[in-house]
C-alpha cells in the first residue's frame, strides 16, 4: 500500500504543463503565438514551428530568432468524500479544496532558418510538453481517500478508530526537449512544401511525502487522543497473535472444542489480513521517482499563396515514446481479493523501478488560413487537431476519451507602422473528457485562451516582441457515486508572458 501512493503521485505529474496546446502537447513556441495564436498560415520565422513550409517565402539570409516565457498555473480540485468527515484537520467537513501551484520561469525557444534561392533550412528547439515544477503543499484528495479510506477501514473492523490525521506534500518536475530539423522548398511562387524530423527527449521528477500519519482512539475514560499508526497497527497484530496463542492454549488442555479454535483462527485471519498490508503505511512515505525517455517522429507541410490569401497545412506524426523509470519502487504491489480496488492500486505498475511506460506525444494535424485585408491588416484563422485516441498511453488511458483534442484558432495583426505590429488573437480549446478519464492525478478540461502584444523593429536587423497569453478554464464536474456522495470539480489558470528578440542577416 506504501507504493501504491507512489503510483498516485507520478501519474499525476506526468502531465505537468504550464502551456497551451493538446493534452500532452504544447503550442506556444514562441513570443508571436501569445501575440495571436492563430499563426498557422503566417509567414514568419516562427513558422519554423508553426508554417514551415511558408518559411521559405521569407527573404533570403540567416534568420534566427530566440523567445523566453514565463507560465504561472494553478490546478485546483475541490473533492468531496464522506472519509473526509473523519479527518483531524477538515472539522467534520466532506468536501475539501486541493491547489497545486505550477511555476515555468524560464521557457525558452530558439528558431532559426537559412534562406537561399528555393530552399530553407531550417532549426528548431523548444519544449513541446512539460516546462515547470508543480507543488501541492497538502497532497492530492487521493492521498487523503486513501488515509482517510485506512481509518474507516479500522472503523468497521471494530478497532476503535473515529478519525485519522496525515501531512501530505508533494513536487513533480517535469520537461520534453524538443529538437526540429528540416527543410522547405519552393515548387513556384504559389506552392511549397517542407520535410523536417523531431527528436523529443523527455526527462522528469518526482518527490513526494506523506507522514505523521496518526489514528484517533478513545482511552477508557471516554477522553479522546490520536496514536501513531505504525504503533497502532503493531500493537493489534501483537494482540490478535496473543489471543490466537491464548486459543491455542486452551485448545491443549481441552477448555476449547477443535471447531471453537478454528472459528477463533479464521477471525484472527481476517483481522490481521487487512493489518499486515496497512502496516506498509506505517513509517509514512518519503520517495523519490526518475523518468527519461527518447522519441523521433516526422513532420511534413505544404504552403499555397494566392493573392491577399495565404493558405497552409502541417502534420505532425505520432511520436512513440516509453519513459523508463528509476524509482524506488523496486517491486509492483499487486493485491486481490476484497482489498484489490484500494485507492491507488490500479496504477501501481506504471512506476515500478526498471521498466519502460507508454507516453506516446499524440499526431497534431494543423490547417490555416491568412487574408491581407489591406497590406497593413492581417487576419488569421487556423485549425488543430491532436489524434489522442491513436496515441498509446500507460493502461491504454487514451480510450477513455470520446474523440481526439479539438482547437479553433483565430486573429488580427496590424502594421501600424514600417517598425510597430501590434496583434492579438483567441483560441478555443475541446478536449474529449470522460468521467472515466478524468481524475485528480492528471486532467485537463476545456477552455478559451486570449492573447496579445506588439512586435517593434529597433533596427532593419533587429526586432523585438512582448506579449501576453492567458488561458480559461472551465470547470468539469465528475461525480464518482452519488449514495454516499463522492465528487470531484476540476480547474486550472493559465498566465504566460513572453519576451523574444528576432535577428535578420
Amino acid at each position: 500500500m506504501k507504493k501504491s501512493f507512489l503510483s498516485v503521485i507520478v501519474f499525476m505529474m506526468t502531465t505537468v504543463s504550464a502551456l497551451a496546446g493538446g493534452i500532452l502537447t504544447n503550442t506556444n513556441q514562441s513570443v508571436l503565438f501569445l501575440k495571436n495564436p492563430a499563426r498557422d498560415a503566417a509567414i514568419g520565422l516562427d513558422g519554423v514551428y508553426s508554417n514551415p513550409a511558408g518559411v521559405v517565402f521569407m527573404p533570403e539570409g540567416f534568420h534566427f530568432a530566440f523567445n523566453w516565457q514565463y507560465a504561472h498555473q494553478t490546478r485546483t480540485i475541490t473533492s468531496t468524500n464522506p472519509v473526509f468527515a473523519m479527518g483531524k484537520k477538515n472539522n467534520g467537513n466532506v468536501t475539501k479544496t486541493f491547489e497545486g501551484i505550477a511555476d515555468a520561469p524560464f521557457i525558452p525557444s530558439v528558431q532559426a532558418a537559412y534562406n537561399k534561392g528555393d530552399w530553407s533550412f531550417q532549426f528548431n528547439f523548444s519544449l513541446p510538453g512539460g516546462g515547470g515544477v508543480c507543488e501541492f503543499e497538502n497532497g492530492l484528495g487521493s492521498f487523503e481517500s486513501a488515509v482517510g479510506s485506512i481509518a474507516y477501514l479500522l472503523q468497521q473492523r471494530g478497532l476503535g478508530v473515529e478519525g485519522y490525521d496525515v501531512d501530505a506534500y508533494m513536487r513533480g518536475r517535469q520537461y520534453f526537449f524538443g529538437f526540429q530539423l528540416g527543410a522547405a522548398y519552393k515548387i513556384d511562387e504559389h506552392w511549397s512544401v517542407y520535410g523536417g524530423l523531431r527528436a523529443l527527449y523527455g526527462n522528469a521528477s518526482y518527490r513526494a511525502r506523506l507522514s505523521n500519519i496518526q489514528v484517533r482512539m478513545r482511552d477508557a475514560q471516554g477522553e479522546a487522543y490520536y496514536i501513531n499508526f505504525d504503533r497502532f497497527i503493531n500493537n493489534n497484530i501483537a494482540n490478535i497473535n496473543k489471543q490466537l496463542g491464548q486459543a491455542e492454549l486452551a485448545t491443549t488442555m481441552g477448555a476449547m472444542t477443535p471447531e471453537e479454535l478454528a472459528n477463533a483462527q479464521a477471525r484472527a485471519e481476517a483481522a490481521l489480513v487487512p493489518l499486515e498490508l496497512l502496516q506498509k503505511y506505517g513509517q509514512g512515505v518519503n520517495l523519490m521517482s526518475n523518468q527519461e525517455g527518447f522519441g523521433i517522429a516526422p513532420i511534413i507541410g505544404i504552403d499555397y499563396r494566392v493573392g491577399n490569401f495565404n493558405f497552409a497545412a502541417k502534420y505532425e506524426f505520432n511520436t512513440q515514446m516509453k519513459m523508463k523509470n528509476h524509482s524506488t519502487l523496486e517491486k509492483a504491489l499487486k493485491i486481490e481479493g476484497e482489498y484489490a480496488n484500494f485507492p491507488g492500486i490500479e496504477n501501481i505498475n506504471k512506476y515500478e523501478n526498471d521498466t519502460d511506460v507508454d507516453e506516446d506525444a499524440p499526431a497534431l494535424l494543423a490547417i490555416g488560413a491568412q487574408w491581407n485585408v489591406i497590406p497593413e491588416v492581417h487576419l488569421n484563422v487556423g485549425y488543430h487537431h491532436y489524434y489522442d485516441k491513436n496515441a498509446h498511453w500507460y493502461n491504454n488511458s487514451q480510450d477513455k476519451l470520446d474523440h481526439g483534442t479539438n482547437e479553433f484558432l483565430g486573429g488580427v495583426e496590424w502594421d501600424v507602422s514600417p517598425r510597430v505590429n501590434i496583434s492579438c488573437g483567441g483560441q478555443l480549446t475541446r478536449y474529449g473528457l470522460t468521467d472515466a478519464y478524468m481524475n485528480d492525478l492528471s486532467f485537463v478540461t476545456n477552455s478559451y485562451s486570449v492573447g496579445f502584444g506588439f512586435s517593434y523593429k529597433a533596427t532593419d536587423k533587429i526586432t523585438l516582441s512582448a506579449a501576453y497569453f492567458q488561458t480559461n478554464y472551465d470547470n468539469y464536474d465528475k461525480v464518482t457515486s452519488t449514495e454516499p456522495q463522492v465528487s470531484d470539480t476540476f480547474t486550472r489558470t493559465n498566465h504566460v508572458l513572453g519576451l523574444g528578440v528576432q535577428v535578420d542577416l
